[in-house]
């Protein structure tokens, strides 16, 4: 009998529509390749895999459709040359892209039956899911963290999305401990990833939020030593490109800060204080180096093979940065991000820490242990990875029949009686910001459209708006009543771009709508016979239900299922705040940049969990 036979006894007349079904598979990682040969050996007969990623070392022991010699290629377009070998008459497209490029827009995603989210990354997933919700496409969500996992179905209308309920994030960190008294590698490494890096080569801390730059009496003189060494950077950032500028560089943060904190005597009365390091008699050293050492991730490298990699991976960086610099139509200046799967960034995070560690007499790691605790990558389970894409499909399959009712959200856990437990889908919360939206496309001309025509012509014309609204893009907010120098302003001016979200939010204080989510299309080139901006269809924008009248204490104290209802009614709160308040005034847009990049210090003997 052939495999098709054998799977029209399993799935019945199902099989014909599963065959014919065009699913997108976003991530080649862990579950990604599990997830692939299930969907395969399922009988799916077309299917979109796209992932970012190259092939590494660390990946081989879990993702089993990659081999030694597939190292440094596209996890995409290798995972569907491998995986053609489970069912050669499937038709299988490989892209190697990041999820959230212009291409795939929601036109894309509404090309799709199912979508299966097989994501290690928390930005990604909240746009796949935004994406989903847009397009109206069923979203099968996972996620392993070691022997846990989850799957979760999200339908527009019909169940929880992914944001409904409010994920941790991440405390800021206190500056001082990382840039002044280390005590650990992380701190090191974090120093390196979210301090040296960007004041080099992307946003300076001067210009960004993520520090926690909080003073008071004790450290109101560090602060502002901290902010004059930031500016100090910036200073030897414009002589990038010239022979004395690895030195510069180098005598700054490894020699000149060192000795600022040496004079600090109050500070080592019960620690030892850093030893400053010199540039010239390092040097002396390095012919002995193998110049090919950065390529051992696996070795704790000298102080000396350290040097070699840092002015190595400084040269490397400076390169790449200059030739965006020459590339790019812009008016704004590129810059670049840590990754940690960019060789460079991580050569040069991983010898910058490990310098720094040598200052402070703190054990250095190697790149392969700098990539996990820069990354925070949590150490993955194969057997976790197989069952939860085992789980994906069997949701799928509901899915496909519309079968909502018996559709579950499914969790892997070691601990307890079960290994796996499953709880059925919750509706959508109705404050939630993502999900709880009124949705419409709207056709703009972005070389001729201004922002005024947004305001007046669509939002107060035709969809009957008042004066109290903000319209905001991800970077921030581009128009409310107080913010009006941007209405002349071409919309393209403003960093909308096709695919762009602008979110509308009505604030009058009477029952205000509920948030209008604005998808922008715009045309291949400009037509000047046709207005600027034209609204495909006019939505109906229902009111915000009213908030509820708190219960008195003393029903709110009756029993353990009103604890409960608190904890739901306090994320629903939490979820009610409307998108970023941050003003854009000239927009700074960089594609693929998070500038949100949160660290959780907790305490000083605890984990700093990088989340990115």
């Amino acid at each position: 009998m052939t495999r098709d036979a054998y799977l029209k006894r399993s799935l019945g007349t199902q099989a014909r529509r599963i065959k014919e079904s065009r699913v997108l598979l976003v991530g080649a990682g862990g579950i990604g390749c599990e997830l692939l040969k299930n969907l395969l050996l399922t009988g799916f007969g077309e299917i979109h895999v796209i992932d970012l990623d190259t092939i590494d070392l660390s990946n081989l022991n879990r993702q089993f459709l990659f081999r030694r010699e597939h190292i440094g290629r596209s996890k995409a377009l290798v995972a569907r040359e491998v995986a053609q070998r489970f069912q050669p008459t499937a038709k299988i497209v490989a892209y190697h892209a990041n999820i959230k490029d212009n291409q795939f827009d929601v036109d894309w995603f509404a090309s799709f039956v199912v979508v299966f989210n097989a994501l290690d990354n928390l930005d990604a997933r909240r746009h796949v899911n935004k994406m989903c919700l847009a397009a109206d496409v069923p979203l099968v969500e996972s996620g392993t963290t070691g022997f846990n996992g989850q799957v979760q179905v999200i339908k527009k209308n019909k169940t929880e999305c992914y944001d409904c309920n409010s994920k941790e994030v991440p405390k800021s960190f206190p500056v001082c401990t990382i840039r002044s008294t280390p005590s650990q590698p992380i701190h090191c490494i974090v120093w390196a990833k979210s301090y040296l890096l960007p004041e080099l080569f992307g946003t300076s801390e001067i210009e960004n939020e993520e520090f926690d730059y909080s003073a008071d009496a004790d450290n109101a003189n560090e602060i502002e030593n901290l902010q004059k060494e930031a500016r100090a950077l910036q200073e030897i950032r414009k002589s990038m490109g010239s022979a004395e500028f690895t030195q510069r560089v180098f005598d700054k943060v490894f020699k000149e800060d060192v000795n600022r904190l040496r004079g600090m005597e109050d500070m080592w009365k019960s620690r030892k204080a850093p030893e400053p390091l010199n540039f010239e008699q390092l040097e002396e050293a390095l012919s002995t180096v193998e110049p090919a050492i950065s390529s051992n991730g696996q070795k704790v490298w000298t102080l000396s093979e350290n040097l070699v990699v840092f002015k190595d991976s400084l040269d490397r960086l400076n390169k790449r940065l200059k030739t965006l610099q020459e590339s790019e139509d812009t008016t704004t200046s590129p810059i670049l991000v840590f990754d940690k799967d960019d060789v460079d960034t991580l050569d040069f995070v991983t010898a910058s820490a490990n310098l720094r560690a040598t200052v402070f007499d703190i054990e250095p790691k190697s790149r392969f242990d700098t990539k996990q605790m820069a990354g925070n990558i949590i150490p993955a389970i194969a057997t976790t990875n197989a069952m939860t894409a085992g789980i994906c499909v069997l949701q799928a399959l509901k899915v496909l029949k519309d079968d909502y009712e018996h559709a579950k959200m499914v969790f892997l856990e070691r601990s307890g009686a079960r290994a796996i437990n499953s709880d059925s889908l919750n509706p959508p919360k109705p404050n939630c910001p993502v999900c709880s939206v009124t949705q419409a496309k709207i056709n703009i001309d972005l070389t001729r459209a201004t922002l005024d025509d947004l305001v007046e012509k669509i939002l107060q014309r035709q969809l009957g708006y008042g004066e109290e609204f903000s319209i905001n893009t991800e970077q921030g907010t581009i128009y409310d009543p107080d913010l009006e120098d941007n209405l002349p302003k071409r919309l393209s001016e403003l960093g909308i771009k096709p695919s762009t979200f602008l979110t509308v939010v009505d604030e009058e204080d009477e029952q205000p709508r509920v948030n209008l989510q604005l998808v922008v299309v715009a045309p291949a080139e400009s037509t000047s016979n046709i207005q600027p901006i034209i609204l495909n269809e006019l939505p109906e924008i229902p009111r915000k239900p009213k908030a509820t009248t708190p219960a008195p204490e003393n029903e709110q104290m009756n029993g353990a299922s009103n604890l409960g209802k608190r904890k739901r009614d306090a994320d629903e709160a939490e979820l009610n705040g409307d998108p970023p308040t941050k003003r854009v005034a000239s927009v700074s847009i960089s594609d693929g940049v998070d500038k949100e990049n949160p660290i959780d210090v907790e305490g000083e003997e605890g984990t700093i969990l990088i989340d990115d």
